[in-house]
């Protein structure tokens, strides 16, 4: 996996209320086509669900995202320790040649 297909699944929370409020489909924007059906059978939990959901939203979200910033985060190390690695060595090089 790249860095940018990464970031491309990043979630907003925003949109995930938009969908919550328009569509009643946040569950589906977040992936969780199960819970989706079930919030739409049962009509939000005839509101009561769609309530916890509209103060509970950026949690969900932010457990969504949760595992896409730590691979990001291992990634942009990697690379850091990779440029670092490559810049020791051609300091080598360079002390080697004088």
């Amino acid at each position: 996996m790249n860095k940018s297909y990464l970031q491309s699944k990043i979630k907003s929370t925003g949109t995930a209320y938009l969908f919550w409020f328009f569509l009643g489909a946040h569950y589906a924007y977040l992936g969780k086509w199960g819970l989706q059906f079930l919030y739409w059978f049962t009509l939000g939990g005839l509101g009561i669900w769609a309530l916890i959901d509209l103060f509970i939203m950026s949690s969900k979200v932010s457990k969504i995202n949760a595992p896409i910033f730590e691979e990001i985060e291992k990634m942009e190390k990697r690379e850091k320790d990779e440029d670092h690695a490559r810049q020791m060595a051609m300091m080598a090089a360079v002390a080697g040649n004088k």
